[in-house]
């Protein structure tokens, strides 16, 4: 492995073998195998962050059609790799001092460097890893572990610089014109557009190939998992499979070989010498420095809605880097730095700072677009206008109607009675929230009829057409988007220029420039004073939107009820419009009982998942989803796609529906395309008639697919689930997926466009939707999560992505935890100080270099007269309780396979029991000798973990004496004998004969 070390910016490379690389990963010198730093105890402590460089699939083709540009490509990855790593050098930090707080700039920094050619499929996958090492140098000398915080939002600052040199690095762009390529708006090559999607569908084929030889293999050999050997030629018998003639086992010249035969069944062409293309470039002097800060403050905006509008410097220098680099410019990397800064700090210019000029680490979330600030104050003003007190419907009231509108065996509970009766009360605004299966939408039906019995209308919308339609099926009234609802009364939104998005309203007689007709006023939902216009799922209202509906009640005189979780998913744009209107609502209603679940101690659990109050919280909960096997954990992120391909075959095999539910669109992608696949293989799709979906997918009759815009004219919905019927020679029929009777047909250009494969989805495709079962993929947010596994009425279960138990359930903890509501200004400069507050700052300029020798804080060691017998103290303790802990771990390692063995033992003997007389005393001795197993480990695994503690607070120790050690022998002779002499007279209760130290300044006295 190639080994790249940074130092004061110069970059120096060296090779490991494979056991300088494991002393590398664990934290030691690679050649004498010297501890760096502190032992990294913890089995879920970072031994590496991994950092990948990718480029767009088109140019990986490339790299395969020639010589000349796969030279080319690897030295662009050359250039960007030197880049990144010397940006990690420049831009990270350690932490020194109490709690961590001050920030240590790097001295050194190191690199591992993994080339990879192709995918695990085997497929063209011309890629990088850079595996950080965390043991850094600081400018100190000390080494510790960097902070892991800092490189996580540093990320997108490196994701930018990657797109800044695919698409301005004059050398690379230059080759591709000599070989008559050019780029397209989004940074693909143009002339092998045509290539790329069927050469990812052949990849999504060999995915689904693996899967299925993997479930083959856990079948022939059960409780087992695969081994290295077996993985990788399971790989490769996966790649070969459907390729004739081909051998399971290939060379590199042969694997680059059936690659271009592929290209060339594609495209008979690529191989085929193009004329030169002319680079049109922009100069850079011609750049429009101030368009391109506006949209670094949208593209930092677009990417902050998970923080409460809140981004960083880094996410700002990641904007300008990215508009520079749709700019169209080409220019060396280091004639861009100059463009780039002076655009990131024109876009300064329009945030707004929340600490107000306060020095801050560049990670921290401490700016806002100036846009979103003001949209922020507006809705609050605009609310509190609307706020007026009323009072709700009689309960008694609610009873009697109740007892009319729903089934015998239906009634509301308390929440619900309180809900319907505030609803259809005369409070302006009014706020009811709930937990996922709390039974809101039935809470509906009685206050329409209770408005009804008033002469008041109850106007029902939703965030989208799909949601309002399900409101209005179970309510049983007209419902519609709330979208629909503002466009009617003339309002109008879009993006700008930059990208920013921008809302209008047309004036009566005014002519729409979209439609070209004259707004003559409302149409379809007319309002009026005393109507009750009830937002559905309002937890999904972005602020843009809930603005206008603001604007909109205002002027009518109607009232606002906003019911849903603003816990589940989030909006698309900026959130917190439900929770700004419930600090304003004069009635607020929290539904608490849960109705949807068939077990009611999930129910209650889900209820502490919702939004726990800690850690501890969070980690109980977690244990508890492990006590009851929802927990599903697994090695990588192919292992965790294979689970969610085998679930949905298990359930559809019950005639169950399952929710598949996703982090990415990307992942769900390649978890439809290989269910696909895999379902082609079975027979159960047929391919003799063929559709394109949006991004090119291929659909089949009887595929499950979502439409991605309403269509009044077929009457589908964005974001409904569907089956294919048949494929027409001009439309597609399909099946809503919660009545085959309901049928639509859309037209194939509807399908290229806004139809895709939605066996798996994100939380906003399953939003809403109740199911059999449900299973929640790696790498999901706190709504993610809770919204996941409260789909499902029966099963719900989540993956984790890890090498133990604990540490799976501390993942799933972490997934759960939310920050602070940000729903005004105020709340996000608290979070912006938050933040702050742990972050590692800069030293104080005033502070000495050196502490003062009774520093306790700075220099905790500073008063020990024997600093030489505290070190080998601390070193032979921590030598002794460090071989306690290895004993620990091994005698845990081999319990947990006894474990292992012992389930896969009663497992057997169940079933070779299986219709015997008396089965259940025959595994009564092992289940008797498991359980007292599983009580030792646990009560081991305490222990373990108590010592770890111990462990670690002695190597804190060790390290503040040997660092105490070595400042005192960098320390002028009268200093240090000054020190000597003032850590003795402490000792003896004497004056030192010194009246000051001789070098006072610089110790600080």
């Amino acid at each position: 492995m190639t080994r790249f070390t940074v130092i004061a910016g110069e970059i120096s490379v060296d090779a490991l073998d494979a056991e300088e690389l494991r002393r590398w990963v664990d934290g030691h010198d690679p050649h004498t195998d010297e501890l760096r730093g502190r032992e990294l105890m913890s089995p879920t402590a970072d031994l590496i962050l991994d950092g990948t460089i990718n480029a767009p699939k088109s140019y990986r083709i490339a790299a395969l059609t020639s010589g000349e540009l796969a030279a080319e490509f690897e030295a662009l990855q050359d250039r960007l790799r030197d880049r990144v790593i010397m940006t990690w050098q420049w831009e990270l930090n350690a932490r020194r001092g109490a709690g961590g707080s001050i920030r240590e700039p790097l001295h050194r920094v190191e690199v591992v460097e993994l080339q990879h050619r192709r995918s695990r499929a085997l497929d063209p996958h011309i890629h990088r890893h850079l595996w950080l090492g965390v043991k850094v140098q600081g400018v100190d000398g000390k080494w510790s572990n960097v902070d892991s915080r800092v490189a996580m939002k540093l990320h997108t600052l490196i994701n930018a610089e990657g797109e800044l040199a695919a698409r301005t690095d004059p050398e690379w762009i230059g080759a591709l014109a000599r070989h008559g390529y050019s780029l397209d708006g989004d940074g693909e090559i143009s002339e092998l557009a045509g290539v790329v999607r069927p050469l990812s569908r052949r990849s999504t084929q060999i995915e689904a190939n693996r899967a299925a030889l993997l479930v083959e293999w856990r079948a022939a050999h059960p409780g087992q998992e695969p081994g290295h050997d077996v993985v990788q030629l399971i790989d490769r018998l996966a790649w070969a499979q459907h390729r004739p003639n081909q051998p399971g086992v290939v060379d590199e010249a042969q694997w680059e070989q059936l690659i271009r035969d592929e290209l060339l069944a594609l495209d008979p062409t690529l191989l085929a010498g193009r004329p030169a293309a002319l680079v049109r470039a922009v100069a850079v002097e011609e750049l429009d420095r101030e368009l391109l800060a506006a949209r670094a403050v949208v593209d930092a905006d677009a990417r902050s809605t998970g923080c409460g509008g809140r981004f960083s410097s880094y996410d700002l220098r990641a904007g300008a880097t990215r508009a520079v680099a749709a700019s169209g410019v080409v220019a060396r990397r280091a004639d861009l730095q100059e463009v780039i800064d002076d655009i990131a700090a024109r876009a300064a210019a329009l945030t707004v700072d929340l600490l107000d000029g306060e020095t801050r680490p560049a990670h921290v979330k401490s700016f806002m677009a100036a846009s979103t600030a003001a949209l922020k104050v507006e809705l609050a003003r605009r609310f509190d206008r609307l706020t007026r007190p009323g009072k709700p419907v009689e309960r008694t009231e609610i009873a009697r109607l109740s007892a009319q509108v729903l089934a015998e065996d239906l009634a509301l509970d308390d929440g619900q009675t309180d809900a319907a009766a505030t609803i259809a009360g005369t409070d302006r605004l009014v706020s009811v929230t709930g937990p996922a299966g709390a039974g809101k939408t039935t809470m509906l039906r009685v206050a329409r009829l209770a408005l009804t019995r008033q002469g008041r209308r109850l106007v029902v919308v939703a965030p989208t057409k799909k949601a309002a339609s399900v409101a209005g099926r179970e309510i049983g009234a007209t419902a519609s988007s709330l979208h629909a609802l503002l466009a009617d009364h003339g309002f109008r939104w879009g993006k700008d220029s930059v990208g920013a998005e921008v809302w209008t309203r047309l004036d009566r007689g005014e002519t729409d420039p979209r439609t070209g007709r004259v707004f003559d006023g409302p149409r379809r939902f007319p309002l009026n004073v005393a109507d009750r216009v009830v937002v559905d799922e309002a937890g999904m209202v972005d602020l843009h939107t809930a603005n206008a509906l603001a604007t909109l009640a205002e002027e009518t005189g109607a009232g606002i009820a906003m019911v849903g979780d603003h816990l589940q998913a989030m909006p698309v744009g900026h959130a917190g419009a439900m929770a700004c209107l419930t600090r304003r609502a004069t009635a607020v209603v929290e539904l608490s009982a849960v109705h949807r679940f068939r077990d009611p101690d999930y129910a209650a659990l889900t209820l502490r998942m919702r939004e726990p109050a800690s850690k501890e919280d969070a980690l109980a909960v977690a244990a508890e989803f492990d006590d009851r096997g929802l927990i599903h954990r697994v090695a990588d992120a192919g292992q965790a796609r294979e689970v969610m391909v085998e679930a949905y075959f298990r359930w559809a095999s019950a005639r169950k529906r399952v929710a598949l539910v996703t982090s990415t669109n990307e992942e769900a992608d390649v978890i439809n395309e290989a269910i696909q696949q895999r379902r082609l293989e079975l027979g159960q799709l047929d391919q003799r008639r063929i559709a394109i979906g949006q991004d090119e997918q291929r659909l089949l009759e009887g595929d499950v697919v979502q439409t991605r815009l309403n269509d009044r004219r077929t009457g589908v919905e964005n974001r409904a689930l569907w089956t294919i019927r048949r494929i027409l020679p001009d439309t597609l029929e399909v099946a809503s997926i919660n009545d085959s009777s309901d049928l639509r047909r859309v037209s194939r250009d509807y399908a290229a466009t806004h139809v895709h494969l939605a066996y798996a989805s994100t939380v906003h495709g399953i939003q809403g939707e109740t199911t059999h079962a449900s299973i929640v993929g790696p790498g999901v947010d706190a709504s993610g999560l809770y919204v996941g596994m409260t789909r499902g009425r029966v099963h719900n279960e989540t993956i984790a992505i890890a090498h133990t138990a604990a540490a799976a359930r501390d993942q799933v903890a972490d997934s759960m935890l939310r920050g602070i509501p940000e729903i005004s200004i105020d709340d996000s400069i608290r979070a912006a100080r938050v933040e702050l507050g742990r972050a590692a700052r800069d030293p104080d300029p005033e502070e000495p270099a050196v502490p003062a020798w009774n520093d306790r804080v700075r220099r905790p060691h500073g008063r020990s007269p024997t600093i030489d017998r505290a070190i080998a103290t601390y070193r032979q303790d921590a030598a002794t309780l460090h071989d306690s802990l290895e004993r620990m771990a091994d005698w845990m390692t081999r319990a947990s396979r006894s474990l292992q063995g012992a389930a896969a033992h009663l497992a057997t003997r169940d079933a070779l029991q299986h219709g015997r007389d008396d089965p259940e005393r025959s595994s009564e001795d092992a289940a008797d000798r498991r359980a007292v197993l599983e009580e030792s480990v646990a009560g081991r695994t305490l222990q373990y973990r108590r010592a770890a503690e111990e462990y670690s607070a002695i190597v804190r120790a060790l390290d503040d004496a040997v660092a105490e050690r070595a400042l005192r022998a960098a320390l002028p002779a009268l200093d240090r004998a000054w020190e000597d002499q003032a850590r003795a007279a402490e000792d003896r209760e004497v004056a030192p004969s010194f009246a000051v130290a001789p070098s006072s300044h610089s110790l600080g006295l």
